[in-house]
């Protein structure tokens, strides 16, 4: 414990991760596959569970967090997840935004948070670090139609200080690359791997031509043509919602969304019900030449994906 406090307050030459991070890579893996935290009860926001915490592998396939800079993760994390299926659940929806890369610091805040790491007492990240990342994700979050999560209010997290996780970049460095101005919807590489990301983060996919496209409340409207379309994922879609199926690009109707210039071809559109839009959460024109589109169509008839819930409500 005193070398973690010495560590813990040598002022931010190394991030509170990484120092957390050498201090578990110093223990031998025995120690810590079996390390728990000597309490009657845990107790968390109010919340008591019955087991103790524990320290876990973070499992390859939690993709928020698997190769963050530490292998260990503290269950339950900070969220209130009691099991690993669980963390997958709720961290899965979060994977496509950090491709957007809206804030260097996304990936740390998250995962401090899901994937805690693994120390003798919670460590929570900063105000500073939660204000940081949602002043810069808030306004991409909000281009799908998503506030900012109830369950990640910033002033639920303590004031900067010795024993919270600071921000890791600051100033004109905040970013790793400048917000597109495209829709985010329209700005997804057609790689298998994302397609594969959206596919298993979104309510429902669809091949589908397009018969128009409107401006509507600031939002961009496309009225799908009536015999065009393929389920490849029903999710929330119901029979009457294909007969006149309306989409939606969240605060659309202004930025520019390349694939919708020409209407001709056919379309990938992933998405989620929110209220009672349909939002698009990505679209891709149909390439018929494309082997990662081939191997990712293909790759969603058998893949079976976690349960996400929509976490950004």
């Amino acid at each position: 414990m005193r070398q973690e406090r010495q560590v813990l307050s040598s002022g931010g030459a190394l991030s509170l991760l990484l120092a957390a991070s050498l201090l578990l890579s110093s223990a031998s893996s025995e120690e810590y596959d079996y390390y728990t935290w000597q309490t009657d009860n845990f107790h968390n926001s109010g919340r008591f569970y019955s087991k103790q915490p524990q320290c876990v592998d973070i499992p390859s396939d939690l993709r928020l967090c698997y190769g963050v800079g530490y292998k260990k993760m503290r269950l339950p994390n900070l969220l209130d997840h009691e099991t690993m299926p669980e963390v997958r659940q709720q961290a899965g929806s979060w994977v496509p935004l950090l491709a957007k890369r809206c804030h260097a610091d996304t990936q740390v805040f998250l995962c401090s948070l899901f994937a805690p790491v693994c120390l003798d007492r919670p460590i929570y990240p900063c105000r500073s670090l939660c204000e940081a990342v949602r002043d810069s994700c808030a306004p991409v979050m909000e281009t799908y139609g998503f506030p900012w999560p109830e369950m990640l209010q910033c002033e639920k997290f303590p004031i900067d200080n010795d024993l919270c996780i600071p921000i890791q970049f600051s100033g004109n460095h905040a970013t790793q690359t400048p917000v597109s101005k495209v829709c985010p919807p329209c700005d997804n590489e057609l790689k298998a791997d994302t397609i594969m990301e959206h596919f298993c983060a979104s309510d429902f996919v669809l091949k589908m031509k397009i018969k128009e496209v409107k401006k509507e409340k600031g939002d961009r409207k496309l009225l799908a043509a009536q015999k065009k379309k393929k389920v490849l994922k029903m999710g929330v879609l119901r029979k009457k919602d294909l007969k006149k199926l309306t989409l939606y690009i969240k605060n659309g109707a202004n930025c520019p969304c390349s694939q919708l210039d020409s209407l001709s071809s056919s379309f990938l559109i992933m998405g989620r019900r929110v209220d009672q839009q349909l939002l698009i959460m990505s679209i891709h024109k149909w390439d018929k030449k494309s082997k990662e589109l081939k191997f990712a169509v293909k790759y969603m008839k058998s893949h079976q994906c976690p349960t996400y819930h929509t976490v950004f409500q």
